[in-house]
C-alpha cells in the first residue's frame, strides 16, 4: 500500500498497486495530450500566419507589377513588344518568388512537424520510462515484503520446531524420571520405603531447623517399653526452656505394588495411643497413603471429628 496526500485537502490516503498506477497514468496521460493540442494549436497558426503572409506579398508583388506595366504601357507604348516581354519576365519572377516562399513555408511546416514529432516520441519514451520506473519501485517493495514474509514464517517455524522441541524433550525426562522412580519404589521392601520417608522428614526439618525452630527438638521415637512407639517427636521450647508445644510424628508409606492398600485412618489409633503415652499434645501423620485421594492430596487434614488433636499431612 502507497501512502498519497491530496495536493487541495492535504489529507493522506492508501491506495493499492493497481490504483497507484492508474492514478499516474491518467495525470501522465492527460499532462501529454494537453501540451500536444496546445502545440499543433500553435503550428496551425503559425502555418495560417505564414499563409497569410505570402498571400499579402503575392498580392503586393501583382500589384506592383501591374503597376509598373501600366506606367510603362502609357510611358512606352511604341515598345510593346519589349513591354510584353517584360511584364512576361516580371510575371514569371513574380511566380518564381512565390512559389519560393510557399517552400519555404511548407519546408518551415514540415520541419516544425517533426520537431513535434520529435518532441513526442521523446516524452512518450519519458512517459515508458517513468512507468517503468514506478513499477519497478513497487515491484521492489513487493519483493522485499515478500522475502520479509518468508523470513518470518521461517523463524516462526524454526521457533515452533524449537519449542515442540523443548517441550518433547521435558516430556520424556518426566516420562524417564516417573519410570526411574516406579523403578526404585518397586525395588524398595516395605521397610524400606517407611525408612526413605522418614529421612526426607528428617532432612527436610534439618534443612530449617536452624531458622525457623532454634530451640526445637526433632529426634526419632526410640521408647518402646509399652510395645508401641512413633517415629519422631517434635517439642518447641522457649527462651527460658519451657516447652512450647510437642508433636508426635508417623510417617507411613507403601510400594505400588503392594497386594494390600493399607489407609490412613488404619494408623490413627495406634497415632492417637502414642501421642498420650509420650505426652506430646498433638499428633500429625505424615503419609504417602491413598494417593488417589483428593481430600489427602490437598495437603494438611483435620481429624479432629474422629481423632482431637490429630492431622494427616501429604509431604
Amino acid at each position: 500500500m502507497n501512502e498519497v496526500v491530496c495536493p487541495n485537502c492535504r489529507k493522506a490516503f492508501k491506495i493499492d498497486e493497481a490504483g497507484y498506477a492508474d492514478i499516474l497514468k491518467q495525470i501522465r496521460d492527460e499532462e501529454f495530450d494537453k501540451q500536444l493540442l496546445e502545440r499543433l494549436h500553435v503550428a496551425e497558426q503559425e502555418k495560417q500566419a505564414a499563409l497569410e503572409l505570402a498571400e499579402a506579398n503575392k498580392t503586393l508583388a501583382v500589384t506592383q507589377a501591374i503597376s509598373a506595366v501600366e506606367k510603362e504601357r502609357d510611358a512606352l507604348a511604341v515598345e510593346l513588344d519589349q513591354t510584353k516581354q517584360e511584364k512576361i519576365a516580371a510575371s514569371a519572377l513574380a511566380d518564381a518568388k512565390l512559389s519560393n516562399e510557399v517552400q519555404k513555408i511548407a519546408a518551415t511546416k514540415d520541419n516544425e512537424i517533426q520537431r513535434l514529432s520529435s518532441e513526442l516520441k521523446v516524452f512518450e519514451l519519458g512517459k515508458k520510462l517513468a512507468i517503468t520506473e514506478a513499477v519497478d519501485v513497487v515491484a521492489k517493495e513487493r519483493d522485499e515484503l515478500r522475502s520479509e514474509l518468508q523470513r518470518v514464517e521461517l523463524e516462526k517455524r524454526l521457533a515452533e520446531s524449537s519449542l515442540k522441541e523443548k517441550y518433547e524433550i521435558q516430556i520424556r525426562d518426566r516420562d524417564d524420571s516417573i519410570e526411574r522412580l516406579r523403578d526404585m519404589k518397586a525395588r524398595l521392601s516395605t521397610k524400606m520405603i517407611g525408612e526413605t520417608l522418614e529421612q526426607h522428614c528428617d532432612t527436610e526439618f534439618n534443612r530449617i531447623r536452624a531458622t525457623a525452630f532454634p530451640r526445637a527438638h526433632f529426634e526419632k521415637d526410640n521408647d518402646a517399653r509399652d510395645g508401641s512407639k512413633g517415629d519422631f517427636i517434635f517439642r518447641d521450647f522457649d527462651e527460658a526452656g519451657e516447652e512450647i508445644v510437642s508433636i508426635m510424628f508417623d510417617m507411613k508409606n507403601e510400594c505400588d505394588t503392594s497386594a494390600t492398600k493399607s489407609k490412613n485412618e488404619h494408623f490413627l489409633s495406634k497415632l492417637d495411643k502414642d501421642r498420650t503415652e509420650k505426652q506430646c499434645e498433638y499428633a500429625v501423620l505424615v503419609s504417602l497413603l491413598e494417593p488417589e485421594n483428593e481430600l489427602y492430596n490437598t495437603g494438611i487434614v483435620d481429624v479432629f471429628h474422629r481423632h482431637p488433636k490429630m492431622y494427616v499431612v501429604r509431604p
